[in-house]
């Protein structure tokens, strides 16, 4: 088959891939850090609210957004398919218990409801806050910019449910797939002119530290703003089965401690040897940025994919 593949084939590999990925991740845990980061109350600790992807912190749980539904709640989108390359108003419902789309929902870092989504080849990456519209319904203008199947995830914790749940779903953007070969690992990303430094690194079934430093034209950044209640914001996914983490720094702004950079530390745990792709969400002079990272934990056998004909960079929306 050619690197053109056409995205029916993609998916039909994908749902082989996932759903043993998904089995998987039931027996190893979250793609997660301590039991504090993967708690659901709301609270500090190092994951300081956005925890471990909708778990508590055992392993009972699959990993945060392999599931559409969970706990009663499911993410229900109006439609899967949306066309690449176009503003899409894209709308959905978190259903409840009984069926109904849900309502009142507990802020979360200053938002109700958090939509990160990338494409399966862990490029493309965005993170969005859709308008909560009359009824329950959520919407949100999102382009697609190449064809592929997107991984979208909801950070949420509706009134009344005993946690924070992070549920997935998956959107076809029709069309010739070239897939993005995964970035070699790297400790330096370079994003509109800044540099971000990765110190740090992921061991399976151990909390490490990670601390990213921000810097522009050789000079460390240390006037950091807040954005969504913190000064860093960091995602992981998972290669594979793209098993969700959205975490936060370490301390918060206004605490009496934590300074505006340059370095944002996290702590987090790689449940199992693989590769997985870090994005840092930062903002200074009035506008957020993203930086993104490659890394391997443990002795990771990590897939080899050629890059097809009129790959480019990937986009990043907020």
């Amino acid at each position: 088959m050619n690197s053109a593949t056409k995205l029916g084939a993609y998916a039909v590999g994908l749902a082989v891939v996932f759903g043993g990925a998904a089995g998987i991740g039931k027996v190893i845990g979250p793609v997660g850090g301590t039991a504090e980061m993967a708690s659901h109350d709301g609270g500090g600790g190092h994951g300081g609210g956005h925890g471990g992807g909708g778990h508590d912190g055992s392993a009972s749980h699959a990993p945060g957004g392999l599931q559409v539904s969970e706990d009663g709640y499911t993410l229900t989108p109006e439609r899967t398919t949306v066309a690449p390359g176009k503003k899409t108003d894209f709308r959905f419902t978190i259903n409840g218990p009984d069926g109904r789309p849900v309502t009142a929902f507990r802020p979360l870092h200053g938002k109700r409801l958090h939509l990160i989504l990338a494409r399966r080849d862990l490029s493309g990456f965005q993170h969005l806050h859709p308008t909560l519209l009359g009824g329950g319904v959520w919407t949100v203008p999102i382009t697609l910019a190449k064809p592929g199947v997107y991984r979208f995830f909801t950070d949420i914790q509706p009134d009344g449910a005993k946690r924070q749940l992070t549920l997935g779903t998956d959107v076809f953007a029709p069309g010739d797939l070239r897939p993005a070969p995964l970035p070699k690992p790297e400790q330096v990303a370079k994003v509109d002119g800044y540099e971000v430094t990765l110190a740090g690194g992921l061991t399976p079934g151990k909390s490490t530290e990670l601390t990213l430093t921000v810097s522009k034209d050789g000079k460390p950044i240390t006037d950091l703003q807040p954005y969504l209640e913190a000064y860093g914001h960091l995602v992981a996914l998972r290669q594979g089965d793209l098993a969700y983490l959205h975490v936060h720094p370490d301390g918060e702004p206004g605490d009496g401690k934590t300074r505006p950079a340059p370095g944002i530390t996290f702590f987090a745990e790689a449940p199992s040897s693989g590769a997985y792709r870090l994005y840092l969400d930062f903002k200074h002079d009035g506008k957020v940025r993203t930086a993104e990272f490659t890394v391997h934990a443990g002795d990771a056998r990590v897939p080899v994919q050629e890059p097809g004909p009129g790959h480019d960079d990937r986009p990043h929306t907020h």
